[in-house]
């Protein structure tokens, strides 16, 4: 509904962006998940960010969205005036038993050198089922492989900004 409702407003894509310019200095971090689609929720979320982490399924389609989106944010940079860093890819949903999912590593790798985190999230049951709780997977099982990696990706997220 929040798509429809900002199709005739003025600054539509700088709408988020207002709103968390009000509170962001009483947060460390502020994460923005946006759906994997680039509408007008997602541009707001991109306008809005300063910095973008870019999940990757480990599946052959991905690597074109991957393309996609970094022109998106080029077009974001250039047409909107916002200095958009890319904080790094993230590759998610990987299962070390598919060769797919090997490959797409390595491509992601050195198509994107020094652009892609060290963290890798795994496929995982715990993952998928966590949201079904309304947990969150270090709530839900902090001890399994996800919960373990996101645990990874913190540290490493919180390394890169010292």
């Amino acid at each position: 509904a929040a798509a429809v409702e900002l199709v005739n407003l003025e600054r539509r894509e700088w709408r988020l962006y207002d709103l968390l310019r009000k509170i962001r200095t009483n947060y460390d971090y502020i994460i923005v998940d946006s759906p994997p689609s680039l509408g007008l929720i997602t541009l707001n979320g991109l306008v809005a960010a300063e910095e973008v982490i870019i999940p990757v399924q480990c599946e052959y389609f991905a690597l074109e969205g991957l393309g996609q989106l970094l022109e998106t944010i080029q077009l974001i940079r250039d047409n909107l005036g916002r200095e958009l860093k890319i904080k790094g890819a993230l590759l998610t949903m990987y299962d070390k038993r598919q060769r797919l999912s090997q490959d797409v590593v390595k491509e992601v790798r050195r198509n994107f050198p020094g652009l892609v985190f060290s963290a890798v999230i795994p496929r995982s049951v715990m993952l998928a089922e966590a949201p079904s709780f309304g947990k969150t997977i270090l709530q839900h099982a902090p001890l399994s492989a996800g919960g373990h990696a996101y645990g990874e990706l913190a540290q490493e997220i919180i390394s890169l900004d010292k």
